[in-house]
């Protein structure tokens, strides 16, 4: 860790534990403990307060938003809202928000993830109204800057995302002609332009409340350990397709690393709580092919940044979303029917 990200993370732990500690009342608090520590934020738990700091390209008008979202009363029961900071509000140059302590959902117990409420959450989130402008959901400039990471990883540069994040050939700053790389940018550049952030979501999918970057590490019990659950980090928020939100589950099915019966769990769970991201009965594909290519990109170009950084070959699970980057990229830009990969 650099001096500079000890000073956020130590910065933090103080912030989180001004707020978590009762003044004038005999510390036994445990040191504070950095729950991640990414390019795109890091976090800091002290107490039962939860501190992080955003990146520092983050527009702030756009968190500024998000947070709010949190806040509303509309959302009661679906986010988990935030917690108001002392002054000064952040601590360091990056935007820093405050959270209360969740349980996040058992890594070691597969079993046990909560798929149905996930997929009762979104539906819940999905049908309510905007209750005031918001800018748009991040998922596709997400993807899009997980291909620009890659190719960063790859030459070693700084993480800046490109104009164009698909490689032509010939192009001098290309990484190397691995075939795993060159899957991930053929599957890429077989994406529609809405999916890679390069144009806007095709009408009348573009305007329902969308959480931007769900996966089950996206959920907390709150009052921990047993309160319901409730959906967090609201970064990516804003509106969109909805059935973004389902691209990572239903890329992970097509990819053979979900199993069916998960996959019915969710998709059943979201259908009878009436959400509008796929038809209530039939097949959902239509509507989902796209974002599960898209997220199925995403997923395998941070493997494989992943990779380059800590000198290793990719995994099984990840090997599995290279692969079916390469099945993504002999397809059409959009499918009638059928699964992503």
């Amino acid at each position: 860790m650099t001096t500079t990200q000890t000073s956020v993370v130590h910065d933090l732990g103080t912030l989180a534990h001004r707020l978590s500690h009762p003044a004038r009342t005999p510390c036994v608090c445990e040191p504070p403990q950095v729950l991640a520590d990414r390019p795109d934020g890091t976090v800091v738990r002290s107490g039962a307060i939860v501190a992080k700091a955003h990146a520092a390209d983050t527009d702030r008008e756009a968190l500024t938003a998000r947070i709010a979202l949190a806040a509303a009363p509309q959302l009661a029961g679906i986010l988990l809202p935030p917690l108001t900071a002392p002054e000064p509000a952040a601590p360091t140059a990056r935007p820093v928000t405050l959270w209360p302590l969740g349980a996040p959902v058992d890594p070691t117990d597969p079993g046990a993830a909560p798929w149905a409420e996930a997929a009762d959450l979104l539906a819940r989130l999905h049908r309510t109204e905007p209750p005031f402008p918001l800018p748009p959901m991040r998922g596709p400039a997400k993807a899009a800057r997980a291909v620009a990471r890659m190719r960063a990883a790859l030459r070693g540069d700084a993480i800046t995302p490109p104009r164009d994040p698909a490689l032509e050939p010939g192009d001098a700053t290309a990484p190397p002609r691995d075939p795993a790389v060159l899957s991930v940018l053929a599957g890429w550049r077989a994406l529609p332009a809405w999916a890679r952030g390069e144009a806007p979501a095709p009408a009348p999918r573009a305007d329902a409340l969308c959480h931007g970057d769900l996966h089950l590490g996206q959920l907390v019990r709150h009052p921990a350990p047993d309160g319901p659950w409730l959906l967090i980090d609201m970064d990516d928020a804003g509106v969109g397709d909805p059935a973004w939100d389902l691209g990572r589950p239903a890329a992970w099915y097509a990819a053979g690393l979900l199993a069916p019966e998960d996959w019915s769990t969710f998709l059943d769970a979201y259908r009878t709580a009436g959400g509008p991201a796929v038809p209530a009965d039939g097949d959902p594909w239509p509507a989902l092919d796209v974002p599960a290519r898209a997220l199925t990109v995403q997923t395998a170009a941070v493997a494989l940044a992943k990779c380059a950084a800590e000198q290793r070959d990719p995994d099984d699970h990840e090997q599995l979303m290279i692969e079916s980057c390469a099945r993504i990229a002999t397809l059409p830009p959009e499918l009638a029917t059928g699964p992503a990969s």
